[in-house]
């Protein structure tokens, strides 16, 4: 008759707001003390490291096991959107043909908390034969891994936040915190820009405040409302009325802004008892020296200046101040600037 033995486990205790309170804060604190612990550890091999990156004429080959493997994803995401080509490969896959995805040019960079990891190791000798350089994050400086390594990353940790000792917490943590720091050094060692990321995420929120200009959204040509000094009261209007921005640019004959008349200029006359509303031209009436913009400059810019200036719209003038285009805020609303 077999006997089915239960499993160790940890006394279990109360869950009360304390206890788990006091649980979060001691993680917190473990991995605080871990990422600190690295500081004194960015030395010549972190920058031996960097300079195999930043002499790789190819990309940044990313593999690791496990919880590893998931930072290494990470990592090399964040290499690739910083300025510095990589990709991740999972160790097992690379035995079995991936490794064909790692060419000569390339670094290898290797996660592995033990140094250990059978499934990286297994993989290392095709990697040398090719003269790879090989850079190695791990948490003993002393593994095979870390001695294989051409430039080691120590991200050992005091200890881990699992009060077991056994789930990867606070070591994974340092792993990224390393990464990232391998990934800002190397961003501006290259002079990466806020305009080179805004590319690598152009269907991202900051990818249209740092890409899209205001020549993309502004209405052109026939959609601009405009009309000429002289027009009254009701021309203006239906100019408005008709390109719906809830304002029209006053032009002379070779397009040149002289003024723009809103919503707020025509409350304005209303309530003005000395305007005869049916003699009054649109020139008597707008408002000169109105805000703009030029095409070149960014979206967003164009919502700062409205947001700044308490207005809906603006127009767009070239450098000899002719209107060359219009928009409002809706227009930004739905190019999702603001």
């Amino acid at each position: 008759m077999s006997t089915e033995i239960a499993p160790a486990t940890l006394p279990a205790g109360p869950a009360t707001a304390d206890s788990l309170a006091r649980s979060a804060r001691t993680v917190i604190a473990t991995e605080a003390a871990a990422i600190r612990s690295l500081e004194p550890r960015i030395d010549g091999d972190f920058s031996a490291a960097c300079r195999t990156i930043l002499a790789c004429e190819g990309r940044v080959v990313v593999t690791g096991m496990g919880k590893s493997g998931h930072i290494g994803r990470k990592i090399a995401a964040t290499l690739a959107s910083t300025g510095t080509p990589a990709f991740f490969v999972h160790p097992g896959e690379a035995s079995h043909g991936d490794l064909g995805m790692i060419m000569p040019q390339d670094v290898v960079l290797a996660l592995s908390n033990s140094g250990e990891t059978d499934e990286v190791l297994f993989i290392l000798p095709v990697i040398k034969r090719q003269g790879i350089p090989l850079i190695a994050m791990t948490g003993n400086p002393r593994s095979s891994l870390a001695q294989q390594a051409d430039a080691h990353l120590d991200v050992s940790v005091p200890a881990e936040a699992c009060p077991l000792g056994l789930a990867p917490t606070a070591s994974t943590t340092a792993a990224l915190v390393m990464g990232d720091a391998l990934s800002i050094a190397l961003l501006e060692a290259r002079g990466f820009t806020a305009d080179d990321f805004a590319r690598s995420h152009p269907a991202g929120s900051l990818g249209r405040r740092l890409l899209l200009h205001i020549a993309d959204i502004m209405h052109r040509d026939d959609g601009i409302p405009r009309v000429p000094p002289q027009a009254s009261l009701t021309e203006a209007l239906m100019e408005m009325t008709r390109k719906r921005l809830g304002m029209t640019a006053v032009v002379d004959a070779e397009q040149r802004l002289l003024g723009v008349f809103t919503d707020g200029d025509l409350r304005r006359a209303l309530d003005d008892r000395n305007v005869d509303l049916r003699q009054a031209s649109v020139e008597s009436l707008m408002t000169r020296g109105p805000k703009t913009v030029t095409p070149d400059k960014l979206a967003v810019e164009a919502a700062q200046l409205m947001e700044k200036h308490q207005i809906h719209a603006l127009l767009v003038v070239d450098a000899d101040n002719i209107v060359v285009g219009a928009l409002n805020i809706h227009d930004l609303l739905r190019a999702r600037v603001v």
